[in-house]
């Protein structure tokens, strides 16, 4: 329980210092064991704006067992979601995650898609 508690102070103090605004909404990444999540959040007013899963309709029946793989097409569809809602730039919140492996493979594929961070 420990790793979980740390998380979660890590969160808190990320937290403290970015939030997302209308122009420019708070791209979070959640990831479990088996799934990753990502949503795009504008905290001026608390509304999702765009939500994306592995477990997304979009992206039903192309899991491989490669989770890395699965994060970049999570990536890629929460910019196209993005693109839809006329989001052009987010503020990128890791959630407590080190930026490494799965929560970098969604950044990465979100910048290619055309999301500016």
């Amino acid at each position: 329980m420990a790793m979980v508690e740390a998380r979660i102070k890590r969160k808190n103090r990320i937290r403290k210092k970015l939030s997302g605004t209308t122009e420019r909404p708070r791209l979070t990444v959640y990831k479990s064991l088996k799934h990753i999540y990502a949503q795009v959040v504008d905290d001026s007013t608390g509304r999702t704006m765009a939500y994306a899963s592995s477990l997304s309709k979009e992206l039903k029946g192309q899991d491989e067992g490669d989770k890395k793989a699965d994060a970049k097409r999570v990536g890629k569809l929460i910019a196209e979601k993005c693109k839809a809602a006329n989001v052009e730039a987010v503020v990128f919140d890791r959630n407590g995650f080190p930026y490494q492996g799965r929560i970098a493979a969604v950044a990465d594929a979100a910048r290619e898609a055309g999301l500016k961070f």
